[in-house]
């Protein structure tokens, strides 16, 4: 039988590696190891047959020794305080590895909403504000969209929080429509974000883009923007995988020519779920969801959810993999990391390659309060400088260390997070 995962015990062990390669001593150890807080609360909504049903939610903040709690919404009918705890922890050791004045948080509702109308998405999202309201705010957590959450969302709670305290505060959550305190740029951040880690990575292995397929898993935002930027560079995509609202399971898209990504979000829906039928249409093979991770690519893309690649599936990988990019959080276990490492796969780690999420929403959260907002090409420029140096920060260390990219990553940001904790007498 299969060992039963665990996202935040698979956090705290990758923790307690970066933690004994950096020496650290064991009351920092005890103190970063765990959330600083968590709220657990119930949302009661009518839904619209009158019905009243009751949602289980939670926001966790990690820490806040570099700046306000930073992190997601989640809403996922499989979501778990445990993997709410590993994410609000790998924020915090995103938030510092590309060295932004944040911390690190998260939150989830157990909830489906590809269930739920429009007005019953507001009642939770509107719901979830009022039990946080205390909580949160510019100054000590400021959440912002994630898994099947989106920008109407964010203003909705945004509105709530405002009818709540009855102050003006758009600093108060990212991921907002532009035009009401969003930023440019911020929908397709960690998309680009992530393939600005390709693309150095791949000339690091000294590998030209154009000479490169991909596969990748998930199309919703992430999934989306990475694979157009990865066209845009001159790479060709030839399989992405997808949910069916019809079968209620995933599926992967194939063509062995490449796949039309503008013409696949034409037949996707507003969470990514692809029309099978109409993908056949074009020409594209429609093949068992794990297909993705099977192709004879160069470069692999995880940018759904946590504990896809594993020690069960990992030699389904072919041998011409030469770059697993990790658009989503938690994507490889422990087991299925070291497998990859032994045979000399490039790993680009979740917490610095889907960073750049939390580095636009950083800039959103800059523009906000200072109620001045930046071009298109600003946004990109900075969001590049970043995520580049960060990688190449994080590439010298493992290339002088001898350690794997993700060990490297956890030695940067847990060092910094914890200088913080020492500068303020915490540890």
């Amino acid at each position: 039988m299969a060992k039963e995962f665990n996202a935040f015990a698979m956090a705290q062990g990758q923790f307690d590696k970066a933690a004994e390669m950096l020496g650290l001593d064991p009351g920092a150890r005890s103190f970063l190891r765990w959330p600083q807080r968590e709220l657990h609360f119930t949302i009661p909504i009518k839904r619209d047959n009158g019905r009243v049903e009751v949602f289980h939610g939670f926001r966790i903040q990690h820490n806040w020794a570099r700046g306000p709690a930073k992190g997601g919404i989640r809403f996922h009918p499989d979501e778990t305080a445990d993997t709410v705890r590993a994410l609000s922890t790998w924020m915090t050791w995103k938030t510092a590895v590309v060295d932004i004045p944040l911390g690190g948080g998260k939150g989830g509702v157990i909830c489906d909403p590809r269930s739920m109308s429009e007005r019953e998405q507001e009642r939770v999202c509107r719901g979830f504000i009022r039990q946080v309201a205390s909580l949160i705010g510019p100054e000590q957590d400021v959440p912002a969209p994630d898994v099947m959450t989106n920008a109407q969302h964010m203003l909705w709670m945004m509105d709530e929080y405002e009818a709540i305290t009855g102050h003006h505060a758009p600093g108060l959550i990212t991921g907002k429509p532009v035009g009401l305190g969003g930023s440019l740029g911020r929908t397709e951040a960690t998309g680009l974000g992530a393939v600005f880690c390709v693309r150095e990575a791949l000339r690091r292995l000294d590998v030209d883009v154009k000479e490169c397929t991909a596969s990748l898993q998930g199309f919703g935002n992430v999934s989306q923007h990475a694979a157009r930027k990865l066209c845009d560079l001159g790479g060709t995509v030839l399989a992405v995988s997808s949910w069916d609202d019809e079968d209620k399971k995933p599926y992967t898209f194939f063509s062995k020519t490449g796949l039309d990504i503008d013409k696949l979000v034409e037949i996707s829906d507003r969470f990514g779920a692809i029309d099978k039928h109409k993908a056949r249409d074009l020409g594209y093979e429609v093949l068992p969801d794990t297909a993705w991770m099977e192709q004879e690519v160069e470069i692999l893309i995880p940018a759904a959810l946590e504990n896809q690649i594993t020690g069960d599936n990992v030699h389904t990988i072919k041998p011409t993999v030469k770059l697993v990019a990790e658009g989503a959080n938690g994507p490889t276990t422990p087991e299925a990391d070291r497998a990859l490492r032994e045979r000399g796969v490039f790993s680009i780690p979740d917490l610095m390659c889907n960073a750049g999420g939390v580095t636009c929403s950083y800039f959103e959260q800059v523009q906000s309060n200072a109620n001045f907002y930046w071009t298109d090409e600003v946004v990109n420029a900075r969001l590049d400088r970043i995520m580049t140096d960060a990688f190449n920060a994080v590439a010298d260390l493992a290339e002088r260390s001898q350690v794997s990219t993700r060990d490297a990553a956890l030695m940067i940001a847990i060092d910094r997070v914890a200088t913080a904790c020492r500068l303020r007498g915490w540890i």
